[in-house]
């Protein structure tokens, strides 16, 4: 058969079988990540019948798949919104990545992986998936919710600490001198400075490019602005996805509205192939190995996860079930944890890293997928009430005389 035959037929049954599987989610009131991350095992390496001429399509669509979702969540604030949001998250993020690169660096001395080992493994727990959680997030209609903004805040932090932390992991796995490590941290810090001063100085600006009432020349315009911005941010060792974040900040009005709505399909497609993607990338077979060091890690991690999305939401003001949606959405890792195995494997370090990785990756992705949906169940919030109210039945009686 040939190439683009093959091709055409591979992607065309992968979309037939995530429409059922997205259709029987439906049915289920569930996420359809899960569905999408068991196809993609399907067929990836290791799987039942693995793909051969559709995988680098994919992995581009896959690319473009995180960088809608975050552009749309970006149009979902404005630029002082998200500014007061990130003073506010400023000590949560503190805490954020204290609690949660710990057990991951403990893990990797422990296994007797070395301090580089432990460096990476560090990071593959600390970040969060802000392509997962802006999924869960539309999937599960929290948007406009109050504890929303400190999530945002906290993925946002986690990303631009990526643009210290990508080049000095570099530095360290490669063995590039000092000096070199700086510049490529000034650059990317200026990138994102730039961005940021633009999105809050001009971002009424960049809104008048774009004809707000015509869908075409829109799509094409914001499209392309996000796909542009999101490279030459990546080009810098800086997230794809902080730069399509920040271009959705950046907009404004009737343009950000219509740019969501004829964004919004392209959106579904692409992000469904991520999750796909991710799945096809996975080796069965090296899963299987590092699965119960990986579940303990996630088990771990996913607790502290929750405590620091808790703090996170308390410190801006958001009531008690606010603050457990804030901290149980934030438990699935992703795309930052693979691509720093992925670097760190590739110089040399620690080879079981990379199915460590892997592995913890798939369950906080699968257990995050379930556990963000607690909070809106019936007995969970009867739960908090008795809670709530036990508490302040207690301190009425220490108030007493």
């Amino acid at each position: 058969m040939h190439e683009t035959t093959l091709l055409l037929v591979e992607v065309g049954a992968l979309l037939l079988a995530m429409s059922l599987l997205g259709r029987l989610a439906l049915r289920l009131g569930i996420s359809p990540i899960p569905f999408y991350l068991v196809l993609g095992l399907a067929f990836g390496e290791g799987g039942l019948l693995p793909l051969q001429a559709s995988e680098e399509f994919l992995a581009t669509a896959s690319e473009i798949g995180i960088i809608l979702l975050l552009a749309l969540l970006g149009l979902e604030y404005t630029a002082p919104e998200l500014f007061s949001s990130l003073l506010t998250s400023r000590r949560a993020g503190i805490v954020d990545a204290v609690l949660n690169a710990l057990p991951g660096a403990a893990l990797a001395l422990l296994l007797g992986w070395g301090p580089v080992a432990a460096v990476a493994l560090a990071g593959v727990t600390w970040v969060s998936s802000s392509g997962v959680i802006a999924k869960l997030l539309r999937d599960l209609g929290r948007l406009s919710n109050r504890e929303t903004p400190s999530v945002l805040a906290v993925l946002v932090i986690e990303d631009l600490a990526m643009a210290f932390y990508l080049p000095v992991l570099s530095a360290i796995v490669v063995g590039v001198s000092l000096v070199q490590g700086a510049i490529a941290v000034a650059v990317a810090v200026g990138v994102v400075a730039l961005i940021l001063f633009v999105a809050l100085r001009h971002g009424h600006v960049i809104s008048r490019l774009f004809p707000a009432e015509h869908a075409e020349p829109l799509l094409l315009g914001v499209l392309g602005l996000v796909m542009l911005v999101a490279g030459i941010a990546q080009e810098v060792s800086v997230s794809a996805a902080v730069g399509a974040f920040l271009v959705g900040i950046a907009l404004s009005g009737r343009v950000a509205a219509n740019a969501s709505a004829v964004l919004t399909p392209l959106r579904d497609l692409f992000a469904a192939t991520f999750f796909v993607f991710f799945g096809l990338t996975t080796d069965s077979a090296a899963l299987l190995t590092m699965l119960l060091p990986a579940t303990l890690l996630a088990a771990i991690t996913i607790l502290t996860k929750l405590v620091s999305g808790s703090y996170a939401a308390r410190q801006a003001g958001v009531g008690t079930l606010g603050q457990w949606r804030a901290g149980l959405v934030l438990a699935p890792r992703g795309e930052f944890s693979i691509v720093i195995a992925g670097l760190a494997v590739g110089a040399g370090v620690e080879p079981a890293l990379a199915p460590l990785a892997t592995g913890y990756v798939l369950v906080t992705i699968l257990a995050g997928t379930f556990l963000s949906r607690l909070p809106d169940a019936a007995w969970f919030r009867a739960a908090v009430r008795r809670r709530r109210a036990a508490s302040g039945q207690a301190g009425t009686a220490s108030a007493a005389p």
